[in-house]
């Protein structure tokens, strides 16, 4: 973080973005705006947030590599722990409390800054510690504290509420804040837009390093490495938005896969089709892009039709996208074309309204459509008050059941996997075994998948398309074929 020319901004040096403060300053006005909206909202009334703690690996003295926690970092855009915040709603100011820390940080973990630094770094209207939270707050005669406390319709988990020494002494509401914050994180501003366009530029660019110097006989943890490599070192971003995913041969067909128990660890194979979803982060706003392409830069036929049936329903998607539209619906537009680029291909026959009617589509896309995205990879809003799941398969697993909005950033993200789980099962059944051509499936068994996932942000007329790589089977393989005769160690394979 940088205060440059007398202007807060956050900035990492050489090409990487600068962020000004002002893009939090405009979140809280806009909060502050949507709860003056609210006829329950008292006079007088202060938001308190508390931000993210600094905590320690398991029982040791060794420390987790810190994230600000995300609706205290969209309201304010601190990054140190430890940290609370407070707005005055009728006014609009910000109060920043920060740690008093002790004299051994000086040792060990360098300068103590006075609370004049943070109020400057941040562009906030006072900064005091955080142990006279009580104190100050009392002086500004609240008749109530709005604390934040709400479902996380992705995770199932509790929002943290703020709690500090001296808290029973106010009146305090923790039900009115949570939605009216998902609902302000649901809209980017320009300013946050133009972080979202750098964090898909820089992680596009990751991608294509990959594609460029993949070959057989890598480790899937290498391409994993190289992106996190490349994010760092050209864009910045310490964190990625989530663990990343680097599935080849049948790996590409684990939704899930690069987690603890498969940590990116095969051996990339001549033939392989592979799977890499990642996404870097900078300054907390993520990114989330999957890329699907053969190891050798070369589709088979198979391969080939696979990819473009999944690419087809991407583009269909994208294109029927635009305010007013029903995220439950791009989710079955997407199944149908799936359903009947597979019957081109010979894995299924019949009639694809039938196919639909007993969810044959959700046998090869389990997963949702996609998601939105912002400062957390799965993005607050998808399910709010009175927008229920739709429980059925594959919709029951979709994270946004609501209408699309202009200024919502999303990913789509169709697929096609052959999952053996699921294959069993479809064979098993007897309104789905009737579609599947076995003789055929057994010709995809040991396929693995095909995910095409962009992110976009919704415009009043369409979408913008934040994500920048090769998409086509041409375009992938005129790409690939230009690779490096040197391996991205630097050294000859």
């Amino acid at each position: 973080m940088a205060v440059a020319e007398g202007k807060a901004v956050y900035w990492l040096g050489k090409d990487t973005l600068r962020v000004s403060a002002a893009l939090f300053t405009e979140n809280r006005r806009r909060l502050c705006v949507a709860l003056k909206a609210r006829d329950t909202l008292q006079p007088n009334s202060v938001v308190v947030l508390q931000g993210g703690e600094q905590k320690q690996r398991y029982c040791t003295d060794t420390d987790e590599l810190f994230r600000q926690e995300s609706f205290f970092h969209w309201t304010f855009g601190v990054i140190e722990a430890d940290c609370y915040g407070a707005i005055d709603v009728d006014s609009g100011r910000s109060i920043l409390f920060v740690p008093k820390l002790p004299e051994s940080y000086a040792t060990w973990m360098g300068k103590i800054h006075p609370p004049e630094h943070f109020k400057e770094k941040y562009a906030v209207d006072e900064v005091h510690y955080t142990s006279d939270i009580a104190e100050i707050l009392t002086k500004t005669k609240p008749s109530v504290l709005l604390t934040l406390r709400g479902l996380n319709t992705d995770s199932g988990s509790i929002s943290r509420e703020a709690s500090f020494e001296g808290i029973s002494r106010f009146q305090v509401n923790n039900s009115l804040l949570h939605p009216v914050m998902v609902e302000c994180r649901l809209s980017k501003t320009d300013m946050e837009l133009e972080v979202l366009r750098y964090t898909n530029r820089i992680s596009s660019e990751a991608h294509k390093e990959i594609m460029k110097h993949i070959k057989p006989g890598h480790k899937e943890y290498e391409m994993e490495s190289l992106f996190q490599h490349y994010c760092y070192t050209r864009g910045g971003m310490r964190h990625t938005s989530y663990t990343c995913i680097c599935g080849s041969g049948t790996n590409s067909s684990i939704l899930h896969y690069g987690h603890a128990g498969a940590p990116n660890d095969k051996t990339i194979q001549d033939g392989d089709m592979c799977l890499f979803d990642m996404g870097g982060e900078y300054y907390c706003y993520s990114s989330d892009i999957t890329c699907s392409f053969p190891a050798n830069g070369k589709f088979t036929p198979d391969q080939k039709a696979v990819y473009e049936a999944v690419l087809k329903s991407s583009r269909a998607v994208m294109a029927a996208i635009k305010p007013g539209v029903k995220w439950t619906d791009m989710h079955r537009l997407a199944d149908r074309v799936h359903l009947e680029e597979l019957v081109k291909i010979g894995i299924l026959r019949g009639n694809v309204e039938d196919m639909l009617k007993v969810h044959l589509g959700a046998v090869f896309m389990p997963h949702g459509l996609g998601h939105l995205l912002g400062i957390d990879v799965h993005d607050v809003g998808g399910y709010p008050e009175g927008v229920e799941r739709v429980d059925e398969p594959g919709l029951r697993s979709l994270r946004m059941g609501r209408v699309v909005q202009e200024r919502m950033v999303l990913t789509v993200e169709p697929g096609i996997y052959f999952i053996h789980h699921l294959l069993d099962q479809a064979l098993a059944s007897p309104q789905q075994c009737a579609f599947i051509d076995a003789d055929v499936l057994a010709r995809f068994r040991n396929f693995g998948g095909v995910r095409i996932e962009d992110d976009i942000a919704v415009t009043a007329d369409g979408v913008e398309l934040l994500t920048c790589v090769p998409r086509t089977v041409e375009e992938i393989e005129e790409f690939m074929a230009d690779r490096s005769e040197k391996s991205f160690s630097g050294q000859k394979d």
